[in-house]
């Protein structure tokens, strides 16, 4: 089959990789038929920071159909339309079956619980992949949410929602989200759900704060830090925003969140960090007496209320997609998600080209 493979920083390739299989009896295989390129595969592509290997497939969003399940598989069956949540859990610990996949008790490293980090759990883009847990590790797509949406539902709005969930935004609050991405996007989209009266963004990017306006959120102008930090004070009346989702993972913008949050306000982190030695100021936390969280988002434990708000078009997952690709257009998709060029926010990939 065609598929995308990593071979080094910026070397994405489309070319010929072996059919995945049935390995276990607990395995499925499904054929892809919508794929996403993640802001967090940008990490990879940058120059993997997880593992060392290269020539896998890479990617953790897509939705497709069942083609072969192992015979131990009882919940799915080939023809069944289907959507692949980003985290992988074994379906045995106590925690994945409470749906707290992320937080997998067998799992030994990332590169047990996610797809599209090494060559481990080959990933998403590419024409078919193998699913091991298939009963918990696939998720069946009610006939009234789009591939579109679906495809951002595998992860980019459930990591919103979880981190407005961590930050825990009351109605009337005012939020501020720190990064504009499609996560971003859906943060605010969450935020408003959950009763935010206000939402205020930041993002670089002049293209993605003039999306994010046009769905309500209040863009926070300014280039430099101390400009961004008194234009949310001048934006807030001087207090600063009761909570602060932080959607970028940067030592610069995790700092701005701790910095812009009111006294007493909250903190959520869930843009992805590799530093092992951030300087988290603690005098700073503790004279404000900050709530901190950070994690990542165990999908399958999200999905329920994220699939009833988009059916009530509480949220639109599908608005953040921007571009679609055919997959032979790989490395050019990539590229331009890399460049944050032409207004480009979520970038769709089609096996069929």
């Amino acid at each position: 089959m065609k598929a995308l493979t990593y071979q080094g920083r910026h070397d994405i390739r489309f070319e010929e990789v072996p059919d995945p299989v049935v390995a276990a009896p607990t395995d499925a295989v499904v054929q892809v038929t919508a794929a996403g390129i993640c802001g967090s595969d940008l990490h990879i592509y940058g120059g993997n920071p997880f593992s060392p290997e290269v020539g896998y497939t890479p990617g953790h969003e897509c939705v497709g159909v069942v083609v072969e399940t192992g015979d131990q598989v009882t919940r799915f069956r080939p023809g069944d339309r289907v959507m692949l949540p980003a985290s992988v859990g074994c379906t045995l610990c106590p925690t994945c079956a409470a749906g707290f996949t992320a937080r997998c008790e067998r799992a030994k490293s990332l590169l047990d619980l996610c797809y599209g980090v090494s060559p481990q759990l080959p990933g998403s883009q590419a024409q078919a992949l193998a699913v091991p847990y298939a009963d918990m590790n696939l998720v069946g797509l009610p006939e009234d949410i789009s591939d579109e949406a679906a495809v951002v539902l595998t992860d980019n709005a459930p990591t919103a929602w979880y981190g407005c969930r961590r930050a825990r935004i009351r109605p009337g609050e005012t939020v501020l989200v720190i990064g504009l991405g499609p996560v971003g996007i859906m943060t605010a989209q969450s935020a408003f759900a959950m009763g935010a009266a206000r939402v205020l963004g930041v993002d670089l990017v002049a293209e993605r704060r003039a999306f994010a306006a046009t769905m309500g959120v209040e863009p926070v102008e300014g280039a430099e830090a101390e400009d961004v930090r008194a234009a949310i004070r001048d934006m807030t009346g001087g207090r600063g925003p009761d909570a602060v989702v932080e959607a970028v993972g940067s030592d610069a913008t995790i700092e701005l969140a701790l910095r812009a949050v009111r006294q007493a306000g909250r903190v959520s982190v869930v843009g992805v960090s590799q530093n092992e030695a951030f300087p988290f100021h603690m005098g700073l936390a503790q004279v404000k007496e900050l709530e901190f969280a950070i994690g990542l988002c165990s999908v399958h434990y999200e999905l329920p209320a994220l699939f009833s708000l988009t059916r009530a078009g509480r949220i639109t997952p599908e608005a953040v997609v921007s571009h679609r690709f055919g997959l032979s257009e790989g490395p050019a998709a990539y590229e331009l998600f890399s460049s944050r060029a032409d207004g480009v926010h979520k970038i769709l990939l089609d096996p069929s080209r």
